[in-house]
């Protein structure tokens, strides 16, 4: 036994164990703060009947959901309709493996770690293509196409940001790009990449299909989109993804800007929660602060903005780096 412990066998299994801890109980705290903004924004309450201020509301609702009859829609696929929920959150645990949430925790440190998290990322789209061809419903089509289209337009910018790093950097292991930057926020990345940060900001909220870019859910034009047959658990799985894809792109924008676990006094993981969860919170804010685009906008910010100032910023990053 004692060989066991302290392999890299062990330490990876031990490592997702508690990753799926961390998804789980970011589901509760990202679900609850959400609807507290939410009543904040709206000047409602929010959850306040089950528990002092609710704060028990989401463990109700994830018994609701786990409790309910699985359902499957009549001429539907059975095994894509099935597969979808599951492709969609058996994914999230590997984006987590290469994240430096301090010096000494980070589950796999990996030389390619943008390369697995942006790789394992779009599993997402093909779970959501599935689940809506799946479903047998006009609707959860038209939700799945719109899916497909908007994560080919917003990850190209993505990957031009992620490239100017590296090239800035020299590697794409995330650690080695948290070390290089300093303690102190005029030391981090965001100061020199500012553009970057901002189209990376900007893309990952399409790729999550948040607020103003849910397109592919769409409740007013689409009712849910590729959701618009799934409850209990199958619905629930994707709400789980949902939320662990705002986590991981925060802590990804974390490593890559903001210094990642780096800042003075409080030890490193604190510095990284810190951080991260303040992107979590701007995330929820502008999802009830801000319409919903339309369609043509959405493709054409990315496609006429995003990434003519992606390539404009990688091509600055490449004349800088060889000139410096």
């Amino acid at each position: 036994m004692s060989g066991i412990i302290g392999t890299p066998l062990f330490k990876i299994i031990v490592g997702l164990v508690t990753v799926l801890m961390f998804i789980g109980l970011n589901a509760i705290l990202l679900g609850y703060g959400e609807r507290k903004i939410s009543g904040f924004i709206q000047r409602r309450l929010g959850p306040y009947a089950v528990g002092p201020h609710g704060i028990f509301q989401m463990m109700v609702d994830m018994v609701k959901l786990m409790t309910k009859q699985l359902v499957t829609p009549k001429q539907a696929d059975k095994y894509l309709y099935w597969a979808a929920p599951l492709i969609a959150f058996m994914a999230v645990p590997v984006l987590f493996i290469a994240i430096p949430f301090s010096p000494t925790f980070t589950v796999l440190d990996v030389n390619l770690g943008i390369v697995l998290i942006l790789a394992f990322a779009g599993l997402n789209v093909l779970a959501l293509c599935i689940g809506g061809w799946g479903s047998n419903n006009k609707w959860s089509l038209l939700g799945a196409a719109r899916s497909v289209s908007q994560f080919i337009a917003f990850e190209v910018p993505i990957l031009l940001v992620a490239l100017a790093i590296a090239m800035m950097t020299g590697t794409l292991n995330l650690s080695e790009i948290v070390n290089q930057q300093g303690n102190f926020p005029w030391q981090w990345n965001i100061v020199v990449q500012p553009l970057a940060f901002v189209i990376f900001f900007v893309a990952s909220l399409a790729e999550m299909n948040r607020v103003p870019f849910d397109l592919p859910e769409g409740e007013s034009e689409l009712t849910a989109g590729y959701n618009t047959e799934y409850g209990g658990m199958g619905f629930g799985l994707f709400v789980l993804a949902e939320y662990t894809h705002v986590v991981v792109a925060s802590s990804v924008m974390t490593a890559l800007f903001l210094g990642g676990w780096k800042g003075p006094f409080l030890p490193g993981i604190w510095w990284f929660l810190l951080k991260m969860y303040l992107l979590c919170f701007i995330i929820i804010w502008i999802r009830w602060a801000y319409p919903r685009v339309r369609f043509d906008q959405l493709l054409n910010l990315s496609w006429k903005y995003l990434i003519p100032a992606g390539i404009i910023n990688l091509l600055a990053t490449a004349f800088l780096v060889k000139l410096f």
